[in-house]
């Protein structure tokens, strides 16, 4: 996992011109909000002393560009110490970036996804029948509805069919319907950053990472940046029944988010989100390897759209929120596991290393463990307001 953590692989492509923040543990101090550029990693807090406060500056873009703050490390050594179990306490270390902000997913928002969540549904949580419900769930609305838009007359009408034919799910009315899954997945402060362990809850059987982008919004809506997120799931507590969402998306560790914010300006905006490739990777101790991808072109509701679904007249965010866009990766790929029969398809193990990439925003790399296991979370807005109030 540490030779993972260079320039190379966690900065942007084009990291001498991305405009990246974050957030980075100082013992003595606590969370400290920088700017990160790849041979130096500054400190913002003159600037703002919270990244949910940064994000509410107009001009943001050229206020952080203009900025020269403290140096207080170079870029590669934090990388190296930002993964846990190589943490010491005279070396900053990577945080998730985001602070007070409320922390949202969509769901269902690609058709591989959303088939994967009725075959949940149908199979009941249970992964020894997903072989089967997926045959013949496919047989009935096929494989490919991509070009259904949400909420169109046409979505409308393969509802009533699908009603007709007994395979009406709650998850082809948020995947087709005209509104939107937005969720709570994790708390403010909650979110692990990268190199951390993530958690899942020891008790599942079925679950999988599912990597995302994650939009930065402030107050006013206003989509301002752009991250890597892991919305870490489990297939069999939520497919048993979707009023455990809560117990299958928020548990100890279960929200990853980074590696930093990478700010919209002249070089990376809105539309370069909507052509980013997302890739996957999980690498066992069991020697099991597992790739995927997830175009971003392809999401059935534009990503604006679910941002103004998620605030507006009807919804306030003060403090801004990040926005997990779901994803289409859905794993499907057998996982020989002793003692569980084939056909089951793709389960974590305990420390599998999982990847999140794409060029345009770095990588996120977290180790899985269990959530009973994972530090505990403990660091929470009291304990930031307690030491900023000491370092003001």
């Amino acid at each position: 996992m540490k030779s993972l953590f260079n320039l190379n692989n966690t900065l942007p492509h084009d990291a001498s011109q991305a405009l990246l923040i974050g957030r980075v543990w100082v013992e003595g101090r606590g969370p400290v909000l920088v700017k990160v550029t790849p041979q130096e990693v500054q400190d913002l807090s003159p600037l703002a002393w919270t990244c949910s406060e940064l994000l509410e500056m107009e001009n943001l873009a050229s206020r952080v560009r203009d900025f020269t703050g403290e140096r207080l490390c170079d870029t590669e050594k934090l990388l190296r110490h930002s993964v846990e179990s190589q943490r010491q306490a005279d070396t900053p270390w990577l945080m998730a970036p985001c602070d007070l902000q409320a922390i949202k997913a969509a769901g269902v928002t690609f058709v591989a996804s959303m088939l994967e969540r009725v075959i949940e549904e149908q199979a009941r949580g249970d992964a020894s029948k997903a072989l089967a419900v997926r045959a013949a769930v496919v047989a009935v609305i096929g494989d490919n509805l991509s070009k259904v838009i949400p909420g169109s007359p046409e979505a409308m009408k393969l509802k009533e069919v699908l009603i007709e034919q007994g395979i009406w799910s709650q998850y082809l009315e948020v995947g087709i319907g005209p509104d939107a899954e937005i969720f709570t997945k994790s708390q403010p402060m909650s979110a692990v950053g990268t190199g951390a362990n993530i958690g899942i809850h020891p008790l599942s059987q079925w679950n999988n990472p599912e990597p995302e982008i994650v939009l930065a919004v402030n107050s006013r809506g206003q989509t301002v940046g752009a991250s890597l997120g892991n919305d870490v799931n489990l297939r069999d507590f939520e497919g048993r029944s979707a009023l455990l969402l809560g117990k299958a998306k928020d548990n100890n560790g279960s929200c990853a988010i980074g590696p930093f914010i990478r700010l919209f300006d002249a070089h990376f905006g809105m539309d370069d989100v909507r052509r980013c490739d997302l890739s996957m990777q999980v690498h066992g101790d069991d020697g099991f390897v597992m790739q995927g991808e997830s175009a971003l072109r392809m999401i059935s509701r534009d990503p604006l759209d679910l941002v103004n679904q998620a605030i507006g007249p009807n919804h306030q965010y003060p403090d801004g929120f990040m926005l997990f866009l779901g994803t289409m990766f859905a794993p499907t790929q057998d996982r020989p596991i002793p003692g569980k029969p084939p056909g089951e398809g793709f389960t974590h193990c305990i420390h599998d290393v999982v990847t999140v990439s794409t060029p345009q925003l770095g990588q996120l790399v977290n180790r899985v463990l269990t959530s009973d296991k994972v530090a505990p979370w403990t660091y929470g807005t009291r304990a930031l307001l307690r030491d900023l109030a000491k370092r003001r």
